[in-house]
């Protein structure tokens, strides 16, 4: 009777570490992150709090509106560790997306995060499909004021809905969700996933992947200065 005891002790303590494996929590006041050094942990090494000072956890600029002229006709501005050290080991990002009339956030996956969006300005379409088999699309046209959940893990999108500009204010309960830009991922991989099995897939025609992988997939993570494209070890 120990011994079973014992085996489920170990067997839910284990299963409970798995279920909140998210960004390691806060073990002082603050970690505000040293940029500069070489070591490789999960997150960023401490500035030394003597060091610290208040220009770690501040950030300006969330107002000023961003150029959108590119191919998606948006653009990210970000407040994640790389911009606000003093979020080190916090567990948030916060970004403004602007949208050109039409511009689009393509669809993608956060694989370390849940993400709500608000919108600020203008009007825009936003949604989820959740996971195969069922493969549901959940969307809902968004005016200012109204707020959306984008779960974790799942495939999303967000355009611009309406005839003028529009803002909106985007948070994320990790300091590194990391991004999956479906297209770039399947059609930008470097080297190219084998062009049959694409078009087995996709069920469409060898010369119309390779077209496809011809193409230069815009990369919104570009502009969001690496919290959404490069891992944090």
């Amino acid at each position: 009777m120990a011994a079973v005891k014992f085996i489920f002790l170990a067997f839910f303590a284990i299963t409970s570490s798995l279920c909140f494996a998210f960004d390691p929590s806060p073990l002082q006041d603050f970690c505000v992150a040293d940029l500069t050094s070489q070591v490789l942990v999960n997150g960023f090494v401490c500035k030394n709090p003597a060091t610290v000072t208040p220009e770690d956890f501040f950030l300006s600029g969330f107002n000023e509106v961003a150029d959108t002229m590119n191919p998606l006709g948006t653009n990210i501005t970000t407040a994640s560790v790389f911009q606000l050290p003093g979020l080190n080991t916090l567990g948030l990002t916060l970004v403004r997306i602007d949208y050109a009339p039409g511009g689009v956030n393509p669809p993608h996956t956060h694989p370390r995060a849940t993400e709500i969006i608000v919108v600020l300005e203008g009007t825009i379409y936003a949604g989820f499909v959740s996971s195969s088999p069922n493969d549901t699309l959940y969307s809902k046209v968004l005016s200012a004021g109204d707020v959306f959940v984008f779960p974790q893990g799942l495939t999303h999108f967000n355009m611009n809905y309406g005839h003028s500009n529009a803002v909106a204010l985007v948070a994320f309960n990790s300091q590194n969700p990391g991004a999956i830009i479906d297209a770039n991922n399947l059609f930008g991989a470097t080297p190219p996933i084998n062009d049959y099995l694409l078009a087995k897939s996709f069920q469409l025609s060898k010369e119309t992947i390779n077209e496809l992988q011809a193409k230069t997939w815009p990369n919104p993570a570009v502009k969001a200065n690496n919290v959404f494209g490069v891992d944090i070890l």
